[in-house]
């Protein structure tokens, strides 16, 4: 996934020494909710601090900035689901792709629309829901063995191909 750039539509980075294959399936997925806490909290901190300090005045002044912090935090959080040749890929802009964060796509046995089954091992979330997506979850060999991650999608059909296996219901 090195030779993608985080925003899909500009193409593979310059410093990728060979142009990769073009992306089967991605997708953006909102940051989580610990992110939305943290950004809640320091506006919430910096708004207050400053009308504490310098008063009403100067607290609704500082709002606007603060509201940017915060906004700021949280798009930084936000993550890619893709899929390649080589696998699905769960990663966030500005860091390193860690290494429980792809799966080969060998190691993918089965996409299931909807919640995962009571007889899968129990799901790892994988990004929370917006408006039109659709939840699937995907089953797949991991270090441990069987393992399953729970995401929502903008086609489930599509990335059902993408990753090489037929979507069940």
């Amino acid at each position: 996934m090195r030779g993608h750039r985080f925003v899909a539509g500009w193409g593979p980075k310059r410093t990728a020494t060979v142009v990769p294959v073009p992306l089967r399936y991605w997708q953006y997925r909102p940051g989580s909710l610990a992110a939305l806490a943290v950004s809640v909290v320091l506006v919430v901190v910096w708004v207050g601090l400053f009308g504490w300090r310098g008063g009403w005045l100067a607290g609704r002044d500082e709002l606007p900035v603060a509201l940017l912090a915060g906004l700021l935090i949280y798009v930084t959080s936000t993550g890619r689901v893709t899929v390649s040749d080589s696998g699905l890929s769960f990663d966030t802009a500005g860091r390193q792709t860690e290494p429980d964060a792809v799966i080969p796509a060998v190691a993918v046995r089965s996409v299931r629309s909807g919640p995962a089954p009571a007889d899968w091992p129990r799901p790892r979330k994988r990004g929370g829901w917006l408006p039109g997506r659709t939840r699937v979850a995907v089953r797949h060999v991991g270090d441990d063995g069987e393992q399953a991650s729970a995401l929502w999608v903008r086609d489930p059909e599509a990335f059902a191909d993408a990753l090489g296996v037929p979507l069940t219901r």
